[in-house]
């Protein structure tokens, strides 16, 4: 068995689930694809979906995004840069970098282990994990802020044993991770699970038969076909991680050069009337969701062009040896 694990090709694996699989199909080509009705309306109609749809982005989403780089550099490049190099302002930056640089790389983990096991075995309480999963799709920020408030607050379950051995939790770094972790993990899981469930088992089935380890059949077999959707899901985890705002602001406590980030200090800043600044660091935050939706956009473009073609390569030697049998 050490011989073989050695030895193990990924492509094997691809060819013997194209033997095990000979009854899969792909669809001819050439055939007339059927074009819903719905799809042919007149144009006037479709014109103005089209107008509405474009006027409500442009009201919505187009205007105050521009109005927040303007207000941002609003007195010029100089009053913009000494607003984000003010010290309170990088201390936001750097907490903000360094919850999302352990709250992502947690749910990373949390979210291949979930879908790996979701999507490739069956088990008593499955549904119980997937309903988990989401929680915190239906769960306020703020009432998950609550939870470690009544978990490590002074008067919480585990108050009075942390305060004996001066472990702080609330109002400090390990509470707001704590919080950014809870409202994130399910971003990597609910991206993995429908793709890992599309792809089957089987590719990995073939790897295990040729002699491969878990570990070498992860690597080599799974890992490429869900490296797209993992880099989507993580894209977007770390967006919600720099962006969370509800749960960390119960969990912080506002405390300045300390316990603040961006989102905080943009609070503290509009409150206080220093507009200017509270526009220049959500500028931050801005060019953040941008960044995120153009590789967004570049993911799922690549999806599209993985996934419908995924298979594609494990039924093509069954076609042609049955044409050649004809």
């Amino acid at each position: 068995m050490s011989a073989s694990a050695s030895n193990f090709n990924p492509a094997a694996a691809t060819v013997v689930n194209a033997q095990a699989a000979p009854s899969a199909r792909l669809q001819p080509r050439g055939e007339p694809v059927h074009v819903p009705n719905a799809t042919l309306e007149p144009l006037w109609v479709r014109a103005l979906l089209m107008s509405v749809a474009l006027l409500f982005l442009t009201l919505f989403l187009v205007v105050p995004l521009l109005s927040v780089f303007a207000e941002a550099f609003k007195k010029g490049w100089e009053a913009y840069l000494a607003a984000i190099v003010e010290p309170d302002a990088v201390s936001a930056i750097k907490l903000t970098l360094l919850t999302a640089a352990i709250a992502v790389p947690l749910n990373l983990v949390f979210g291949i282990a979930a879908s790996w096991t979701i999507a490739k075995f069956e088990f008593r309480g499955k549904n119980i994990l997937l309903t988990l999963i989401d929680l915190p799709f239906s769960v306020s920020p703020v009432i998950s802020g609550l939870i470690y408030v009544l978990l490590f607050g002074a008067q919480g379950w585990f108050g009075p044993w942390l305060r004996e051995h001066d472990i702080k939790i609330l109002f400090a770094v390990p509470g707001i991770v704590l919080a950014t972790v809870f409202v994130t993990f399910p971003f990597v899981a609910r991206e993995l699970i429908p793709l890992m469930q599309a792809q089957g088992s089987e590719e990995e089935e073939a790897a295990l038969v040729l002699g491969a380890s878990g570990w070498k059949t992860f690597r080599h077999v799974t890992l490429p076909n869900i490296k797209w959707g993992l880099l989507y899901g993580v894209i977007l985890c770390n967006a919600r991680a720099m962006g969370e705002f509800g749960a960390v602001s119960v969990v912080s406590g506002h405390i300045r050069g300390e316990t603040n980030t961006i989102p905080l200090q943009v609070e503290i800043l509009y409150n206080e009337y220093n507009f200017q600044a509270a526009f220049a660091v959500a500028s931050l935050l801005a060019f953040l969701a941008l960044l995120t939706l153009a590789l967004k956009s570049f993911i799922e473009w690549r999806l599209r062009e993985t996934v419908p073609l995924l298979h594609q390569p494990l039924h093509q030697p069954a076609q042609q040896s049955g044409q050649e049998q004809a």
